[in-house]
């Protein structure tokens, strides 16, 4: 009894050590981040813009709570439902196991693993958010159904589990190997010595594992070994009542790099000495930026976005330098080599914060997508456009220069000209200056075709975009050739209907036409004419003009913003809507912004407010966001909008100025100056900015100002 009384005890104390370790280990910055921002759903039909149909579920969020370290290879997050976008849904009560990979986008969670204490005939337990908690770096949470307390916590390669059972004896985990969300082809499992296990899960990839337990095995139990219907279960001896704990290390060349990286990050070290660690990186990190003023629910939001900020592109080489390269094979290189980003969404914004704060993260992402380009022929895109060119161009012109730009170039040269690489029906733009779809009796949402209105405009931007760096190389042929393609963008224009609109083979414009419906790739990707109208980041002048001056870009851009949508049309990640702008996807992120070039910085204020105030933290427990983040994108926006800087366009090293949230803002820049935003005035109307004392004209200040350090005074009323 005297034993069951002291066990009892010790595991509360375990337990409220948890649940209350966000705010024992998270000293200045870690506090105010919530790592479930962005697990619950988003289910209100005002803000949706629709009614859900049955069985839906919005693609808002799809976040993990689990822990991470900045741009991570182990990312090691409960899953509560296989093939959802994070694993994780915040709205369910049951967990399948915890996984050491994760995006947000359907894919990876790999290598699930459950504590296991009198398992029924399926695998899982139940759990209630009360008994839950996290923070960066950490997760905890109680498992009913077995009676375990689980603790989690990592390293940039390694996860690190820590069970307290209520039952001492009869301690299993379950390697529940044939489980991902992508489908798993093979897998394999073996103990290695009296208390360690290796072995290796077959996805699109293979990724080995190397763990260790501070307790023997007694036996492994495996059915159907490698195959979809099999699992493996350790039973693990009887011993002391202390808490098990599992050191797992990853690596996608071997097992013997796993146990290497293992060895290498945690060793010896103890569960608190790891988590301690994690909390410290992402304390440096969060503090890059430090504001004062706001509401605490505002600072909470924008810790929690700068967080989710920089969860992706992923770490894919060990600790040896070893990573498997395009072509498969097991190379060597004196860089970190990651996953490359997700450049469809992060390009507008993210991969522009990424160089900010880790300027070294994002040298080593291009050259690693100069690895993947010198192996494939091509620098690889991402879903949609030719984004690695504005993302290598814009790191260029903000000086994260040391690689080999010069080579970069001509590979992304070929990007830009060769067929059968990262543009899709770039033969056609090219001979065109635009890129058709074909004649669809009833297109509806998921009609097949070339999304050509999104591709024109898109490639029109990454043709701006490869042309700076030819200028800055002297390439005086190519930055013309590249310049006069920029302008592409304006045979997609439609000066009746004042839309871009859909062009057949012939030019002819798509008919009927209905500028409010959406498509997944008919015409425009993941959008409606509304919503990509305007996008011109590089040549604002050149598009106003289309709409016949200020007056008429002012009038269609209100319009964008009032007139209603229609809740019949449903396409899920279309989503969020004010008017027509949709902010729940990234095709028209820029467009808030708009009213600044035709001198009305209020109206963009007033969106951007009504943005930041109402579309994050939704819902009863405010933390539903209003649309997919995207690998950080949807965080993204929300730091540098709410922080009073944007990249209008990610390739110009310059940032729109907007009036932050906050009364002030300070960047601690990469070269260890200060550059500090203070808002003037107590209203929400930008009436004047000043850099280092001195007012500017216009609404943009230099990127130089991140090197130089100084001061920007925002004025309002």
């Amino acid at each position: 009894m005297k034993h069951q009384v002291k066990f009892f005890s010790t595991l509360i104390l375990l337990l409220l050590a948890a649940v209350s370790g966000k705010s024992q280990s998270a000293t200045g910055y870690t506090k105010y981040v919530n790592t479930f921002v962005g697990t619950a759903p988003l289910t209100d039909p005002k803000i949706l813009g629709y009614t859900l149909p049955e069985g839906w579920r919005s693609w808002a969020g799809l976040t993990f709570p689990g822990s991470s370290l900045p741009n991570a290879m182990v990312q090691l997050s409960p899953i509560t439902q296989y093939g959802s976008g994070a694993g994780y849904e915040y709205e369910d009560s049951v967990i399948y196991g915890f996984t050491h990979t994760n995006k947000g986008h359907w894919n990876l969670c790999n290598i699930p693993i459950l504590p296991l204490s009198n398992p029924g005939a399926t695998f899982g337990s139940r759990f209630t958010h009360k008994q839950e908690s996290a923070s960066p770096g950490f997760y905890q949470v109680y498992l009913n159904d077995y009676n375990v307390n689980v603790n989690l916590t990592s390293t940039l390669r390694c996860g690190y589990h820590q069970y307290t059972y209520k039952n001492n004896s009869g301690r299993q985990i379950l390697f529940d190997l044939a489980k991902a969300n992508n489908r798993v082809s093979g897998w394999t499992i073996e103990q290695a010595g009296a208390t360690a296990l290796q072995g290796y899960q077959q996805t699109g990839e293979r990724i080995y594992f190397y763990a260790t337990l501070n307790t023997n095995i007694e036996k492994l139990e495996k059915k159907a070994e490698g195959q979809r219907e099999g699992y493996a279960i350790v039973h693990l001896a009887d011993g002391a009542a202390k808490p098990v704990e599992l050191k797992i290390g990853l690596s996608f060349v071997s097992i013997e790099n796993a146990k290497q990286n293992l060895q290498q990050e945690i060793g010896n070290k103890s569960f608190t000495d790891i988590r301690t660690e994690a909390n410290r990186k992402w304390e440096n990190l969060l503090s890059t930026i430090q504001v004062k003023g706001g509401t605490d629910r505002q600072r909470r939001m924008f810790y929690s976005c700068l967080y989710r900020s920089f969860l992706w592109p992923a770490l894919r080489s060990d600790v040896n330098g070893e990573f498997t390269d395009a072509k498969h094979n097991v190379v060597k290189a004196d860089f970190n080599y990651y996953t490359e980003p997700s450049l469809w969404d992060t390009y507008r914004n993210k991969d522009v914060l990424l160089g900010l704060i880790s300027p070294q993260v994002t040298l080593d992402v291009i050259k690693s997508m100069k690895d993947v380009g010198d192996k494939t022929g091509f620098i690889p895109t991402f879903f949609h456009g030719d984004h690695g060119t504005s993302s290598i161009a814009g790191a260029y012109l903000r000086g994260i220069d040391k690689f080999d730009i010069k080579d970069t170039y001509r590979v992304l040269l070929r990007n830009a000209n060769v067929s059968g690489g990262a543009r899709p029906y770039i033969t056609e733009y090219i001979e065109k200056g635009y890129i058709s779809d074909p004649d669809v009796p009833n297109p509806h949402v998921e009609t097949k075709a070339k999304a050509g209105v999104s591709k024109t405009l898109e490639y029109s931007y990454d043709d701006y975009s490869l042309a700076q760096i030819a200028k800055k190389l002297g390439d005086t042929a190519n930055y013309r050739i590249l310049m006069a393609r920029s302008k592409n963008y304006r045979h997609m224009f439609d000066p009746a209907t004042r839309f871009m609109r859909g062009r057949l083979e012939n030019g002819a414009w798509i008919t009927p036409f209905n500028p409010q419906y959406p498509y997944y790739e008919y015409m425009y990707r993941e959008a409606n004419a509304w919503q990509v109208s305007f996008f011109a980041p590089h040549d604002m002048p050149g598009l106003i003009e289309l709409y016949g001056g200020k007056e008429g870009f002012e009038s269609k851009l209100d319009s964008l913003f009032t007139v209603p949508w229609n809740p019949q049309y449903i396409a899920r990640n279309v989503e969020t809507m004010i008017g027509q702008y949709c902010h729940g996807n990234q095709p028209d992120h820029e467009a808030p912004f708009a009213y600044y070039f035709i001198d009305k910085p209020e109206k963009s204020q007033k969106i951007i407010d009504t943005i930041l105030n109402s579309l994050y933290g939704i819902g009863d427990d405010g933390i539903a966001l209003c649309g997919m983040d995207d690998a950080g994108e949807m965080s993204a926006w929300y730091a540098f909008a709410s922080s009073g800087l944007y990249t209008f366009s990610a390739t110009d090293p310059e940032y729109i100025v907007t009036v932050p949230l906050f009364d002030e803002v300070k960047w601690k820049t990469s070269t260890g100056k200060s550059l500090t935003l203070t808002k003037k005035g107590k209203g929400r109307a930008l009436t004047a900015i000043k850099v280092n004392g001195k007012a500017i004209k216009g609404y943009f200040v230099p990127h130089e100002l991140f090197k130089t350090g100084g001061s920007i005074e925002i004025v309002t009323e």
